[in-house]
């Protein structure tokens, strides 16, 4: 009798034995606590927890990743967008992380929309759609200020998505148009002024060169004449006609 019971006994301490055994992983932490009072934060490794008398909650302190999910937005020039960011934080004091907040991942994800709304309200469209990064700088200290009471460390926010009404679109699609024309305009007039000063420039040249407007003229006709299709049709030029008609007056003089 007396064997059966110790027997029942040895049991009975090595199945306690083996439920009190607990294991840390390298990326997690253990919050004890003993008798409903936290007791002790447990590093990597074995540890022993008594059954009944303590309790353990695993912490992971990786960087995780939370999502605020879309929403409609209210800029301040009243332009309605829709943003969506993403959330990278991690657990810098499990003490904190168990004891200050229930459920720290939902509460940053409903901490961060707050956030992001409040930012973007403030802000005007344009600044929304170039400075992204700004923005989300502008959220990661709000959501960063009060997490840190959780024990919380918001290593960044990103903002991903930023869905502009159809209308707006379209108005920002013509207004890009209209931006594209102008500059293809005062490209195209710089253009010409910088041409006609250099043709002024040429004439000007080739006016103060004798025979010089001549020799251009043949240079054009030997461009041109590579191509058969075309009809040429060569001016005399009126000096030309006088050096000729003075010569033959000469001749005949001397007949």
């Amino acid at each position: 009798m007396y064997d059966i019971c110790a027997g029942i006994i040895i049991l009975a301490v090595i199945l306690v034995g083996i439920a009190s055994v607990r294991i840390i992983y390298e990326y997690e932490r253990g919050v004890l606590f003993t008798l409903g009072r936290f007791s002790n934060i447990i590093n990597p490794g074995v540890t022993f927890v008594i059954p009944i008398i303590q309790t353990m909650n695993k912490v992971d302190i990786r960087i995780k990743t939370v999502d605020i999910p879309k929403q409609e937005v209210m800029t301040k020039d009243n332009v309605p967008v829709t943003i969506n960011a993403v959330v990278y934080m991690r657990v810098v004091d499990p003490k904190k992380a168990v004891l200050k907040i229930q459920n720290y991942v939902y509460a940053v994800s409903q901490y961060g929309q707050t956030a992001l709304r409040d930012v973007i309200g403030n802000k005007e469209l344009d600044f929304v759609l170039t400075e992204r990064a700004k923005i989300a700088e502008e959220i990661k200290l709000l959501v960063d200020k009060e997490t840190d009471e959780w024990g919380i460390d918001i290593t960044a926010i990103k903002v991903q998505d930023i869905e502009l009404p159809v209308d707006m679109k379209r108005v920002m699609a013509r207004q890009a148009e209209a931006e594209r024309e102008k500059r293809a305009t005062v490209i195209k007039s710089t253009g010409e002024v910088v041409a006609s000063k250099n043709l002024h420039d040429a004439a000007a040249k080739l006016a103060s060169a004798p025979g010089a407007l001549h020799l251009r003229t043949l240079q054009t006709l030997a461009d041109i004449s590579s191509d058969q299709s075309n009809t040429i049709i060569v001016p005399i030029p009126m000096e030309l006609l006088k050096a000729v008609e003075g010569f033959t007056k000469t001749v005949k003089k001397k007949t």
